[in-house]
């Protein structure tokens, strides 16, 4: 049976993100963006590591925390634009999600690990962290893969595959060739999975 606390977090980490004014299929089924993303992610971590504990849960349910609010177009183009647009965002997730945490029941000690995960600190070298972000790269493989292809160059697109793979662990990696993709998105896995091999 769930945690009592953890049931609490999950309901106000999915009542925010149920606002998200952007859409998207899964499964064949039409939800807000965040809501979907946040519950594919808590369900790929359990997949990886059936006895995750609650915190890596709640980081993996609320990583994306309203991530609508601070849209990349506020940020200038550019790579400099894009990582100080991805360190706010990650700021603003870990302390929204604080908030719900701490209103949940978590102590501060809990609630800073959880901000931890969100913030992916210790990547390379925490493995609760590596797990959340195996869980980050088969969502968007499962769920943004054919529209990005769709407007990237090829070339580019299996650049890009190549470094989210270089990311993945071997358990992750062996979990993304069974992915259901459409044909084009197939050829591109496996063309960035021998591009990573001979870059790595």
């Amino acid at each position: 049976m769930p945690d009592g606390r953890l049931t609490l977090a999950f309901s106000a980490i999915d009542a925010a993100n149920r606002d998200d004014p952007n859409r998207i299929v899964v499964r064949g089924v039409e939800r807000p963006k965040e809501l979907a993303h946040a519950e594919l992610v808590t369900e790929w971590v359990s997949r990886l590591r059936p006895d995750s504990g609650e915190l890596l849960l709640v980081a993996a349910r609320g990583h994306h925390l309203q991530r609508w609010r601070l849209p990349r177009s506020s940020y200038p183009e550019g790579r400099a634009g894009y990582l100080r647009w991805r360190r706010d965002l990650s700021e603003q997730q870990a302390t929204g999600l604080a908030a719900i945490v701490e209103g949940c029941g978590y102590t501060a000690e809990e609630t800073v690990r959880i901000q931890q995960l969100v913030r992916k600190r210790g990547l390379g070298s925490d493995p609760e962290v590596q797990v959340l972000e195996d869980a980050l790269c088969l969502t968007f493989l499962e769920t943004q893969l054919a529209e990005l292809a769709a407007r990237t160059d090829d070339n580019k697109m299996i650049d890009i595959l190549a470094k989210t793979m270089k990311k993945m662990s071997p358990q992750a990696l062996a979990l993304a060739s069974g992915l259901d993709l459409d044909e084009h998105g197939r050829e591109l896995l496996a063309a960035a999975a021998g591009a990573a091999r001979l870059t790595g």
